[in-house]
């Protein structure tokens, strides 16, 4: 009896399998040594082993079913990994500094769907997405950076116009600077003579009587965190070129999010450009305006590539706070899964800026210095 039981449960599965065209467990773990310091009153140093350095740690999954016709099904779960300690990544449900984002490394509830969590219906007419998913202004910046948006060599222009240490009182990083919930995206085919293209609608699904009070003004919170972007492109050759736009609501400030970028493959080396330029609504000093740009490149050497970058960030408001940072890095593929890498980078503050990198601290006007070393295994 035991027996039958074990068959008939394998038969089950083996019924339940064949009805999927196909589904595939996915992952990267990426450990990093990460060190970084600053100077001046109250510049500190800061050593740790971390994550993600030259990929983003993750797990998912990713399936497809065959409609017919040219049509297709698909979902994708993807969890982010913070591996050097297990727990798992913080979300956010409603795209809003408060309210939907989980606090705290994973959030007090372990792994999320963080990174990516959405269902899909593709044809010859393009895809539909739903779900949680990449803004379109993220691909352009992680497309055209020789980083990748990953490690110590990350574009200054990622996340800048949200981020600590030199922005004015009121400002709050950008929940949907990377990632939108609740989101409607549509995706143009790929045959369309190199042209590409997205366009994505993301709420935030508030009450109509919701309210946010900040000092003595109280504003109607209804369209906090609902927005949408684009991005279009050309690619041909060893030439591509792209241009995204975004704009997310709140009610003490919209923000704005756009960027141009562009890359020219040369053989023996790729070269890499683009120019953000942002504007980000606070409670206390009005809107603020910021703008940078990067140029870099991958060289190929053997079995690596280096990879170099130059990139700025300044901010239209008082004293003019700017960022500059010079990276260098190296790649070294042991097999199609696994790397080893390191990264340099110095940062310059000006303007009243003080950022620091990989969780240093600096004094306002000084520099920063610091390097990333790790291991990389996907499967």
């Amino acid at each position: 009896m035991k027996k039958s039981l074990i068959a008939l449960a394998v038969l089950a599965a083996a019924g339940a399998a064949s009805a999927q065209s196909s589904v595939t467990l996915f992952g990267i773990v990426d450990a990093t040594y990460a060190y970084g310091k600053g100077e001046g009153v109250g510049g500190s140093k800061k050593s740790q082993l971390t994550n993600s350095g030259y990929n983003s740690s993750r797990l998912g999954f990713r399936g497809t079913e065959d409609l017919g016709g040219g049509m297709s099904a698909s979902f994708w779960l993807e969890a982010g990994v913070n591996n050097d300690n297990g727990a798992g990544s913080a979300t956010n449900t409603n795209n809003q500094a408060t309210g939907g984002a989980v606090a705290g490394i994973g959030g007090g509830q372990g792994l999320t769907f963080n990174r990516r969590s959405t269902v899909s219906l593709a044809g010859g007419w393009g895809e539909l997405r739903l779900g949680r998913d990449y803004t379109p202004q993220f691909f352009n910046l992680t497309v055209f950076d020789p980083f990748g948006t990953n490690g110590v060599g990350t574009t200054q222009t990622l996340n800048s116009i949200g981020s600590a240490g030199a922005q004015p009182t009121g400002v709050v990083v950008v929940p949907t600077a990377v990632r939108a919930s609740n989101s409607i995206g549509y995706f143009l085919p790929g045959n369309i003579g190199g042209f590409y293209g997205q366009a994505q609608y993301y709420m935030g699904e508030n009450n109509d009587n919701s309210t946010l009070t900040v000092g003595t003004v109280t504003r109607n919170t209804k369209s906090d965190g609902t927005g949408g972007g684009f991005r279009v492109g050309y690619a041909a050759g060893p030439f591509n070129v792209a241009f995204s736009m975004s704009k997310t609501n709140y009610a003490f400030g919209d923000v704005e999010q756009n960027n141009v970028g562009g890359q020219w493959d040369f053989g023996f080396a790729k070269l890499m450009g683009q120019y953000s330029f942002d504007s980000i609504g606070t409670a206390t000093a009005g809107d603020v305006d910021g703008k940078g740009w990067l140029i870099g490149g991958l060289i190929p050497v053997g079995a690596g590539e280096i990879r170099l970058s130059y990139s700025t960030y300044e901010y239209d408001i008082g004293t003019k706070p700017e960022i500059k940072k010079f990276a260098i890095g190296y790649v070294h593929n042991l097999s199609k899964r696994t790397a080893l890498y390191t990264t340099y980078a110095r940062l310059d503050n000006s303007g009243g800026a003080s950022q620091a990198l990989n969780g240093a601290t600096t004094a306002a006007n000084t520099k920063s210095d610091g390097f990333d070393i790790g291991i990389r295994h996907s499967f």
